[in-house]
């Protein structure tokens, strides 16, 4: 669908600067923009792109001052980067709403409570008791279980699996391949070497707001629920365990695993590969560095990095000290040496 840059001047509210009855039909980079297409302008790096750019319609700052003339129509605004984020949401809401309605083949169970507007694509699996709020999008070959909830607006890509009681709130995102409920990993070590299983009677709840990336699993708990609070981002290929809590507006990387029983606290920050041990206490606001090793109870508002991890001040300390010792160990091989020679 193409849309006028009067159009988009209103959805911004911005001020057009050029041909407002020009359309564009996409979103494109500055630097590879072609005709029919729009793009911004933010970091005045990229500014002299702005003069030769194909791009039918650019979004620019109230205070850009062109230098040479632009082939383009402008639309000004206060904030660029933001405004072009809230078109790419607008791009993104317009795709999702044009899914609607029941593919086939697919599977419902007669029992299903399902609101207005949903889309449930080919090759899915709805089970028993299970409540779909309205504009809920279940695209193909998803799985999900008995007596799932999922809330309004909420999107399930292709591929992922939601096991049995599992609740999603509302406007939540899970990419595809990802795994909510799962069972967690409880086995009671038997005198004869072998593990007993330990059933994990508990579920799911992913609040309101919450984005699963893709290959993420988020194991049930053993009893209660495995919860992932209201705005928490959790990237590709993270593993969650059993009855680990995320506080709200938490922010995890890439190939993080949080073992057991972890609690994490609202507003942190948490870098890619990082390991947390089971049964601890995050605080919030904590930043935790990349592939960092936490073994201990975190503080509220601390930065922490290393494995096993401790404060960043004392750790880049100590790395200036670790990348001199094999000098050090050099002149304290040439001290021995010298105390030897004394000593005969």
């Amino acid at each position: 669908m193409k849309f006028a840059a009067s159009q988009i001047g209103e959805i911004l509210q911005g001020t057009i600067e050029g041909d407002a009855t020009v359309c564009v039909d996409r979103l494109a980079k500055i630097e590879e923009a072609t005709e029919g297409s729009i793009t911004f302008l933010a970091n005045p790096k990229y500014t002299h792109y702005i003069y030769t750019t194909g791009a039918s319609v650019v979004i620019v700052s109230k205070d850009f001052v062109p230098s040479a003339p632009v082939p383009a129509t402008m639309i000004r605004v206060e904030d660029p980067y933001t405004s072009f984020t809230t078109l790419l949401e607008f791009y993104e809401n317009y795709l999702k709403s044009l899914k609607n309605g029941i593919e086939q083949p697919s599977f419902q169970a007669p029992d299903l409570k399902m609101g207005q507007n949903v889309y449930l694509g080919a090759f899915s699996y709805i089970g028993e008791g299970v409540v779909l709020g309205d504009d809920v999008k279940i695209y193909p070959q998803v799985y999900i279980g008995d007596h799932v909830k999922i809330g309004r607006g909420t999107v399930i890509y292709a591929g992922a699996r939601i096991y049995r009681d599992t609740h999603i709130g509302a406007d939540c995102i899970v990419h595809a391949g990802a795994v909510l409920g799962a069972d967690g990993f409880g086995f009671a070590p038997q005198a004869d070497g072998s593990y007993k299983k330990i059933p994990q009677t508990g579920n799911v709840v992913l609040e309101d707001d919450v984005e699963i990336g893709a290959n993420t699993t988020v194991d049930r708990s053993t009893i209660g629920s495995t919860v992932i609070r209201k705005g928490s981002k959790l990237d590709n290929l993270i593993q969650i365990a059993h009855n680990v809590e995320i506080g709200q507006n938490t922010g995890i990387a890439a190939q993080t695993g949080v073992a057991g029983s972890s609690k994490i606290g609202a507003g942190c920050i948490i870098g890619g590969q990082v390991g947390i041990a089971g049964h601890l206490h995050i605080g919030d606001r904590t930043t935790i560095a990349a592939q960092s090793g936490v073994i201990a109870d975190i503080a509220p508002g601390a930065t922490v990095m290393g494995a096993p991890s401790f404060d960043h001040k004392e750790y880049v300390k100590s790395y200036v000290v670790f990348r001199k010792l094999p000098k050090l160990a050099h002149q304290i091989e040439q001290i021995n040496k010298k105390l030897e020679k004394e000593n005969k």
